[in-house]
């Protein structure tokens, strides 16, 4: 049996721009819906919702049927939370808060068997496809991706040696805690977090690193995809249920 590819590590690799939603719910059928509705990915978030290792393989399953890519948001950069991600079938996995090259590497080494990293090995688990396919563990980091997150001041500032470790293969600034630390907690929309928002995406093109964001709508997305950015998030699952139940009842009650 062959190794399953990553459709979105190759699109990153291709140069295509991606567009993307967040999944709040932690509900396969509604990520199987939002799979089917267009997108080209999908983050499975695990930092900000209740999802456990067992909830993230139902999802992953409920996504594969549908032409999206999943992307498996960590809630931490926890070698254990990561082994346990990949051997349940993520590929694609984005680390939260990385704040230096250190921890860089550490992310990139918890998704390596040795002697390239830590990942502990297993022979029977659902990313092998049960045992299934052929030497696995000599071809897993082929079709693997690593997303690390800048969401602080001093992590933007730190962004090319953060870049340049072996094994990224995108970089993701998260505009709402970037928000909080240049002191406008809230406001991403504020000129000033803007302003950072844009230099991220020039320097991360300059460095020939594809580099992801999420926008609150439409509008905004676009404008992140002017500063350069590459593969957008536009809102969520439970945003767009939210919205769309708030602008019908609006005009049932208006």
């Amino acid at each position: 049996m062959e190794l399953p590819r990553n459709a979105f590590k190759r699109a990153l690799v291709e140069g295509r721009t991606q567009f993307g939603t967040w999944l709040m719910s932690a509900a396969p059928s509604t990520a199987e819906a939002m799979g089917c509705a267009g997108f080209d990915f999908l983050v499975v978030d695990m930092e900000h919702v209740p999802v456990d290792t067992p909830q993230l393989v139902e999802i992953l399953r409920s996504v594969a049927g549908t032409p999206a890519a999943p992307v498996t948001r960590l809630p931490w950069n926890d070698t254990v939370t990561v082994k346990r991600a990949l051997d349940g079938g993520a590929q694609t996995l984005m680390f939260p808060f990385v704040q230096d090259e250190h921890e860089a590497q550490r992310a990139v080494a918890a998704t390596r068997y040795p002697p390239a990293g830590v990942r502990g090995a297993a022979a029977v688990h659902r990313a092998s496809r049960y045992g299934n396919v052929v030497d696995y563990l000599r071809r897993a980091a082929d079709e693997l991706c690593v997303v690390v997150q800048l969401e602080t001041v001093d992590a933007i500032a730190r962004l090319a040696e953060i870049a340049a470790v072996p094994g990224v293969d995108s970089l993701f600034v998260g505009p709402g805690d970037l928000a909080a630390t240049t002191g406008h907690l809230g406001d991403i929309g504020h000129a000033e977090v803007q302003a950072k928002l844009a230099h991220a995406a020039t320097v991360a093109r300059r460095l020939g690193k594809p580099c992801g964001i999420i926008g609150g709508n439409p509008e905004m997305v676009r404008r992140f995809l002017d500063y350069g950015y590459s593969w957008v998030a536009v809102g969520s699952d439970m945003s767009m249920m939210v919205g769309r139940a708030q602008e019908w009842l609006g005009k049932l009650r208006g």
